[in-house]
This record gives C-alpha cells, sequence and structure tokens, in this order.
C-alpha cells in the first residue's frame, strides 16, 4: 500500500508539471531597439499590444542576440547554434546576404525547428523576412529557401528590406559606388585632361587609341553604374509566395497590412491542428515605411510610425489568438534579431534608427546596444503573468525550448548551443543554464559572458573593440556599420574586463587595481574561450565572397523578357496560406 501511494504521489507530481503541446508564434522584429517598446522604458513610443504581451507573460531584460547582424542572428535563431557552426560568418568586411542571386544560405544539413516540429505534425509557416539565402546552382533548385528548412508555407522576402528598395530612400552602397565608381572616373578623367592639354601644348605625341580606351573605359563604368541602380530594385527587392514570386518589385503599399493578414489567416486555418508561425516583420530596418493610417502620426518621425504600424501587426495576431479562443494554448515570442542600428541617418539629417536605450553601441557591435535585444514570453496559465527575469538568455535557446515543448528530441549529432527556458520561465530555476556565452563579430569571437555559479556578477571580457568614429560617437558613421577586425578594430591584451550586473552601461573597465580577481577572472574566460573553439568544426564559408557575389543564372525572375522583371500578383493571387 505504502509503494502504491508513494507511485500516485509520483504521477500527480509529474502531472503538475505536464505541459500541454502548445502552437507557436514567433515573432521577430528586425533592428528594433531594447529602449523602443514601452514596457523597457520608452515613454513616448507607443507600443500597447508588445506591452500588453510583456504584461501578460515574462519579460527577459537580458535576452542577447546570437550575433549583431541579420543573416548570422537569424540563423542562430532557427538552429539554436552559434552560426560559425554553419558557416553563416563571414570572414570579410560583408556580414550579411545583399544580393538575392548569391549561392550562399543555410546549409540544408542544419535543422530548423521549423523541421522539427513539421516532424510532430505541426503546420508550419514563415511570413515576411527571410535573408538566409536562396538558391545554390540555378534559379530553380531553391536549396536555401523556407520551403527547404521545414516551413510548408512561405510569404515575404527572400532577401532583406534596403533602402535601395524604395524609391527617394536613398542607397546602403554609397560608400561602395564612390570608391568603385565615383573614384575611378575622377582618375580617367583627370588622365583624360592632362593628356589632352600635353597634346594640346606639344609635348607628349598620345595615340588617339589612347583616348578611345579610356573614354570607352569610362563609359563601361558609368553604363555600369547605371545598370545597378536601374536593376538592382526589382532584381532583390521582390516578395514570393512559396515558390513563386508574387511581386517584383516589391511595393510597400499597405505591405504590412497584407503580411498581418495572411499570419492571421494562417492562424484560422489551422485552428484546430497544432501550429508553428513565424512572423518576421520588415519593421525597423531601413528604409522605413508605413502605411496611410500611420503615417505621421508618433512623436518619432518615420522610425516611430513604422514602429507603431509593427505594434498594430502585433495586436493584431493577439486579437486573432483571442477570437479562436487559442491565446491559453499558444506560446508567444516577440524579440528582434540585434540592437537598433544607430548609424541610419538620412541625408537631411534625420535618424532612422531607434533607441538601444542606456546601452552603448548597436547594431553590428557586441556592445550591450548590439545585442541586448526585447525578449517576451506569454503562455497564460503556464508562464507566470507580469514576471520579470534579468538572467542571461539567448535567442538560441527558442530552439530548444520549442522542440522540447513539441515533444520532438533534439538533434543528437551536433552541438546546440541554446538551452531551454522552461524552467526558468515557470520559476522551477532561478538561474540561466548559460554559464558562459560567446559573441561573435562575424567570424571573429570578440568577447565572452561569464555568469559563474553562485554568484550575482556578470563578467565580460572584450578581445577587441569596434573604433568609433567620429570621436565621442556610439557608433562608426564613417562606414554605416562597425566592422570586426583590421584597422577598423582596437585589440586588447589583457582583454578589457567589466562587470556587466554593476556597469550595464560598459563605462568603467576593471583592472587589476579595482577588481583583486582581475586575472583570475580573465584566466577562467580565455579557458572557457579555448574549450569552445575545440568544439568547432571546419565547415563552409556560405558568406565567402564567391558565395556572396551575384550570380545571373541564380536570378529569379517573374518574367520571361530578359530583366525586365516586374509583375504583381499579389492582388490577383487571392490564396491564403495552407
Amino acid at each position: 500500500m505504502g509503494t502504491l501511494l508513494l507511485w500516485l504521489l509520483f504521477i500527480c507530481e509529474a502531472r503538475s508539471h505536464a505541459v500541454p503541446t502548445p502552437n507557436f508564434v514567433l515573432l521577430m522584429a528586425d533592428d528594433l531597439g531594447i529602449g523602443d517598446p514601452g514596457c523597457y522604458g520608452n515613454k513616448t513610443l507607443r507600443t500597447p499590444n508588445i506591452d500588453r504581451l510583456a504584461r501578460g507573460g515574462v519579460k527577459l531584460t537580458q535576452h542577447l542576440a546570437a550575433s549583431p547582424l541579420c543573416t548570422p542572428s537569424r540563423a542562430a535563431f532557427m538552429t539554436g547554434r552559434y552560426p560559425i557552426r554553419s558557416g553563416m560568418a563571414s570572414r570579410s568586411q560583408v556580414g550579411v546576404f545583399i544580393f538575392s542571386a548569391s549561392s550562399g544560405g543555410l546549409p540544408h544539413s542544419e535543422i530548423t525547428f521549423a523541421k522539427l516540429l513539421k516532424n510532430q505534425g505541426y503546420s508550419t509557416a514563415l511570413i515576411g523576412k527571410w535573408h538566409l539565402g536562396t538558391s545554390c546552382r540555378s534559379s530553380t533548385d531553391l536549396c536555401h529557401h523556407p520551403l527547404s528548412h521545414g516551413f510548408d508555407y512561405f510569404h515575404g522576402l527572400p532577401m532583406t528590406n534596403l533602402r535601395d528598395c524604395k524609391p527617394g530612400a536613398g542607397s546602403v552602397f554609397t560608400r561602395a559606388l564612390r570608391l568603385l565608381v565615383f573614384t575611378p572616373l575622377q582618375v580617367i578623367a583627370i588622365t583624360l585632361l592632362t593628356l589632352a592639354m600635353l597634346r594640346c601644348l606639344g609635348l607628349v605625341q598620345v595615340p588617339r587609341c589612347v583616348f578611345f580606351c579610356l573614354s570607352f573605359l569610362a563609359a563601361l563604368v558609368l553604363g555600369t553604374l547605371l545598370c545597378f541602380l536601374h536593376y538592382f530594385r526589382p532584381l532583390n527587392c521582390f516578395l514570393m509566395r512559396n515558390r513563386d514570386i508574387t511581386q517584383q518589385p516589391m511595393s510597400y503599399d499597405n505591405l504590412t497590412q497584407r503580411l498581418t493578414a495572411d499570419a492571421a489567416q494562417f492562424i484560422q486555418r489551422n485552428a484546430k491542428t497544432p501550429f508553428l508561425l513565424v512572423l518576421a516583420f520588415l519593421h525597423m530596418h531601413t528604409a522605413l515605411f508605413s502605411s496611410k493610417d500611420f503615417a505621421g502620426k508618433s512623436k518619432h518621425g518615420a522610425y516611430g510610425d513604422a514602429a507603431e504600424e509593427m505594434d498594430w501587426s502585433v495586436g493584431q495576431i493577439l486579437d486573432v489568438l483571442d477570437e479562436l479562443k487559442l491565446a491559453n494554448n499558444t506560446l508567444v515570442y516577440f524579440s528582434s534579431d540585434q540592437g537598433a542600428h544607430v548609424e541610419e541617418v538620412t541625408v537631411k539629417g534625420e535618424g532612422h534608427g531607434g533607441s538601444n536605450g542606456i546601452y552603448k553601441g548597436g547594431k553590428a557591435n557586441n556592445w550591450e546596444g548590439g545585442i541586448r535585444v526585447p525578449g517576451i514570453l506569454r503562455w497564460p496559465g503556464v508562464i507566470q503573468a507580469g514576471l520579470e527575469i534579468d538572467e542571461p538568455t539567448s535567442n538560441m535557446d527558442i530552439f530548444p525550448t520549442v522542440a522540447k515543448l513539441a515533444g520532438s528530441p533534439l538533434p543528437e549529432d551536433r552541438i546546440i548551443d541554446g538551452r531551454d527556458l522552461m524552467p526558468l520561465l515557470q520559476g522551477r530555476s532561478h538561474r540561466s543554464d548559460h554559464e558562459f556565452l560567446f559573441h561573435y563579430c562575424n567570424f571573429y569571437l570578440n568577447a565572452v559572458r561569464w555568469h559563474p555559479q553562485n554568484s550575482t556578477s556578470i563578467w565580460k571580457a572584450f578581445f577587441f573593440t569596434p573604433k568609433f568614429f567620429p570621436e565621442g560617437a556610439n557608433g562608426c558613421f564613417a562606414t554605416h556599420v562597425c566592422f570586426c577586425h583590421g584597422q577598423y578594430v582596437t585589440y586588447h591584451d589583457p582583454p578589457l574586463l567589466f562587470d556587466i550586473s554593476q556597469d550595464p552601461r560598459e563605462r568603467n573597465p576593471l583592472t587589476p587595481t579595482s577588481q583583486p580577481r582581475f586575472r583570475e577572472i580573465l584566466e577562467t574566460m580565455q579557458q572557457a574561450a579555448a574549450r569552445h573553439a575545440e568544439t568547432l568544426g571546419d565547415v563552409p564559408n556560405q558568406l565567402s565572397l564567391g558565395n556572396l557575389i551575384w550570380k545571373p543564372w541564380l536570378q529569379m525572375c517573374c518574367s520571361l523578357s530578359g530583366l525586365s522583371c516586374q509583375c504583381d500578383w499579389e492582388k490577383q493571387n487571392g490564396r491564403g496560406s495552407r
């Protein structure tokens, strides 16, 4: 009888901790700063729906992106692994895909949470931004496409939103064009004028063919520039539905409303079956855009208008879950792929980047402003509402959390760097499972974070830091983003050490005088970095120059008439998501 009672008690205890299999709605903003939402302290930017989500769930105040750039951060989010493990970490200055006809992308060998959930019977959809590659060898193989990575349905932008996608919004290639086009044209023009003067003065005999060759070269450079400016937008800024292009070039007219409506429709069609929806907003990446209902309505210009439109979209998704009585059986996650892009300033001086609050730096660097992002999770009845957790967590943690809740075992043939968040979210644990976290700037290990057991300290050691410009600025304004090696960084030996728990603004680096355990702490962190490095395998570099460059045979085009690539089936095509 005693044994039976023990078994009954054990079963009751197990059931009290058992969690039903939920639906998942993962909301990912682009370049949203931790200082932008009201629930993280913003008093003037209106985000009532993100704030509603936070009130009903858990707010993570030390939630960290695995990389401060779009492509590697999203690769880590999807796979639960540092992007260096999948080859999604660049060794050059270009850390993301900029052409739709590049051959690099998230390798098919990588396992996303969508693949795991699809195998568990979930309907899976990604709506919005992908930015993890498209094709490998032909424009039709779509080897890196979302449908090749476990998603049943895709509607959105396979690349990323850029200034060049929106007429009149400027270009992200200004610096490159100045270097590769305008400087050569100036050199050619000066050479032509000099030779012409010398020839007129009779000082030098210059054959006519020299003038012809230089003129032809100038025309070639200028023609290349004009072709680039004319074709970049249609060839790279287009919408797809599954494998088909539906709008080329992409139109910003009611774009958020269109994608939000499709996301809501996906939920409605799958209300009676388990589903995974990843809604990856194009907001807040430039070019900024908003519909007429939001344009000019915020206190923060174009950025605020776009942020408030994105918040409206969040509200629409939450309302659909409520209307269908799915809220209590749906885990909702909201975050950003990295911090706000502080260097985003227009030629008119208008700031198009967000707020990283009290934190230093921003997108493309590993100061806290670049990697500390909003992190909100809500699941009524399972996760305590209104809770705030200040333990180090990562966007890589979503992978094992989602997999375990869906009943899927984790892959055993690879290292998963993320950790299950549920013990922390449910109060069964009060410490993060991450003792160490490694902050990469593209391919290069930039910093190490250490949260020792039985300690409130959070140490962060930088091996190098970006050179901000101009001096005293909070970013790399001369280059638009900070780079990760060479003349653009300052190397530190010994590493630059901070206690983030006491100095979250990273203003006061510690010294052997101010911290008696200085060398001991650094030695422990360097040993952890060395152990971590031993776990890294040699994988193909998906962001190598060869994988980044534009390849004509990979170019997708919705028409057969050359490179005109003009179509709009978004309005005509009434098909919804499956």
